[in-house]
Formats: structure tokens, C-alpha cells, sequence
């Protein structure tokens, strides 16, 4: 087992030691090949202990991400752990963010990458994920849909039609997602 390998093992839910693992990841970039293929390897069983890591290093380093966009758009939808997901549409909603509304452009996805970031995301809003997956993957349709129309109608038909089944969460970025989208 390698040390990168170990820091992510002893990582723990407390914030202060996700912070340390991606303190350390930041100080040592060349190591953001391996950290990034830990967060896909499904079958490594702290695999979504690196994806709360990568939510942490995107919100200093998010342009780091940029050379992975084809990693991040091809294997996000084989994650089936809830506790990789989660942060993951939250790294997925920052860069889409990032592509829309920064002048400078640091994030750039291809035709192809946006393609799959809304099926990935129509995907995590139509099954059994937790309510801020569901957040964060909203917040991504609003953004995609500015570029094709039928996303809006597509994210405003799932949206009134689940809205009763959902959390006051849920229903209140539904209440401000469908506001957007009239």
C-alpha cells in the first residue's frame, strides 16, 4: 500500500481530516493522477473517501480538474456509492458553473463531455439518490439546459411531477430551479 493510498484509507468523515488529506494531495500535485483514479476505482473500498477529498481540493483548485473533464464525464456514472456521489455532483455542479459563468473560461467541456454530464446528471435526479445529490444535479440541468431547451423541459416535467414526493429540501431548490426555468 502506498502512502497516498494510506492517507486516503485513514481518512474520516470529520472535516478537519478531509481537509488534511487534501491539504496534502494540494501540496503534493504530482500525486493528482493517482488521487483521481482512486475516486473511479469502485472496487477500492475508499474510493468515495477520495471523492470527499476532490470536493475539498475543488473548491481551491478546481482548474486542476480540467485535464480529468473525459475521466470525470466517462466514469461518474459507474459510481453506485451514495458517499462518492454526493460529493462528486458537487465537483460536476462547480465545474459546470465554472464553464458558464467565468469570463476567463477555466473550465472548458466539449460538446461530447456536456452530452454526458446530462445524462449522468438526469440519471441521479430520476433514481434513489439523497436529496443534495439531487440538489446539486438541479442546479447542473439549469445550467446545461441554457445551451438545449429541451433539458429545461425535460428537468421541469421531473420536477413538478416528484415534487410532492420529496423533502422540504428538495422542494425548495424545486420552488427556486422552476422559477429559473418559466
Amino acid at each position: 500500500m502506498n502512502e497516498l493510498t494510506k492517507i486516503i484509507a485513514q481518512t474520516t468523515g470529520s472535516k478537519n481530516s478531509r481537509q488534511a488529506t487534501a491539504g496534502f494531495i494540494m501540496a503534493h500535485s504530482e500525486l493528482l493522477n493517482n488521487f483521481i483514479s482512486i475516486c473511479f476505482e469502485i472496487q477500492n473500498p475508499d474510493h468515495y473517501k477520495a471523492c470527499w477529498v476532490m470536493e475539498l481540493i475543488a473548491y481551491e483548485k478546481l482548474d486542476w480538474f480540467q485535464e480529468y473533464l473525459d475521466l470525470i464525464c466517462s466514469k461518474s456514472k459507474m459510481l453506485t456509492n451514495e458517499s462518492a456521489i454526493r460529493p462528486l455532483s458537487k465537483v460536476i455542479f462547480l465545474l459546470i458553473e465554472t464553464h458558464y459563468k467565468n469570463a476567463k473560461n477555466e473550465i472548458h467541456f466539449t460538446e461530447a463531455q456536456r452530452e454526458e454530464l446530462v445524462e449522468i446528471n438526469f440519471d441521479w435526479l430520476i433514481t434513489d439518490t439523497k436529496v443534495a445529490t439531487k440538489v446539486y444535479v438541479m442546479r447542473s440541468l439549469q445550467l446545461l439546459g441554457k445551451e438545449h431547451n429541451w433539458i429545461h423541459h425535460e428537468l421541469r416535467i421531473i420536477l413538478e411531477k416528484d415534487y410532492n414526493n420529496h423533502s422540504a429540501a428538495y422542494k425548495a431548490v424545486a420552488r427556486e430551479i422552476l422559477k429559473k426555468l418559466k
